[in-house]
């Protein structure tokens, strides 16, 4: 009998942000992957008796290629097991997700996709920042940092734009670049931005300051992955609707 994979969202780092089905799932299965933004309150949800391998993925550093956890998805199914492949945030918010279930599909392996709460979404929340803000912000958007070869050659003409909340994923390695870039295409060296580290965990600190003066705030702070980067003039409500804890720079 063949099994069945399900790409699991962890979430943001919360345990209380999984939601009801993606527990149901995890505490059933009988295979876990789980990858290294997945918190160690999720992880303790996996069953004893359940084989859990770690796949997580660092900047330069795989556990184990992208290839191989593909392969050892389409295996362990094909074993008659329930596998959960187990993300933090959302699977089909720059994790990866899409490239796993093609080979799912080419294998001819089920599968279900349980959605999560994504960084943006959670990290901005536990902040207190709303991305949108009909004073501040009729629109959002979410990139990445990091691309598939390691640039970061963003369409910066774009990110520039009047009412808009912009949100950074991985963008802490080409952080220095991007503001530059940034303010090389109009964007005014006073914008806000806030850098959320470790977003909705109770290590969660919170750095607010200006496109000009931010890169220099995480080096003298020493932030570290995960972070979370919002530029935008919604920024300028996180001090008045903080809520989750007093850590706010």
């Amino acid at each position: 009998m063949t099994g069945k994979v399900y790409l699991v969202g962890g979430g943001p780092g919360d345990p209380e942000l999984l939601t009801m089905k993606a527990h149901r799932v995890l505490t059933q299965a009988d295979v876990v992957l789980y990858d290294r933004l997945v918190g160690d309150q999720i992880i303790a949800l996996i069953p004893q008796a359940a084989e859990a391998l770690y796949v997580g993925k660092a900047k330069s550093k795989h556990s184990l290629p992208q290839e191989d956890i593909n392969k050892l998805l389409c295996e362990k199914a094909n074993e008659g097991k329930n596998v959960v492949r187990l993300k933090g945030g959302d699977p089909f918010i720059f994790g990866r997700g899409g490239e796993e279930i093609e080979e799912l599909v080419d294998a001819g392996v089920a599968f279900e996709v349980i959605p999560g709460v994504t960084a943006a979404a959670g990290c901005a929340a536990y902040a207190g920042i709303p991305l949108t803000h009909r004073d501040y912000a009729q629109s959002v958007r979410f990139v990445t940092g990091h691309l598939k070869d390691g640039s970061t050659d963003l369409p910066w003409n774009e990110l520039v734009y009047p009412a808009q909340t912009l949100v950074i994923y991985m963008g802490l390695t080409g952080l220095a670049e991007t503001a530059e870039k940034l303010v090389q295409h109009g964007m005014k060296e006073s914008m806000p931005v806030a850098v959320v580290e470790k977003g909705t965990t109770d290590a969660q600190r919170v750095f607010t300051s200006t496109i000009a003066d931010i890169t220099q705030l995480v080096i003298d702070n020493d932030v570290k992955s995960p972070s979370l980067l919002i530029i935008g003039d919604v920024v300028k409500l996180q001090q008045r609707l903080s809520w989750f804890n007093t850590d706010a720079k």
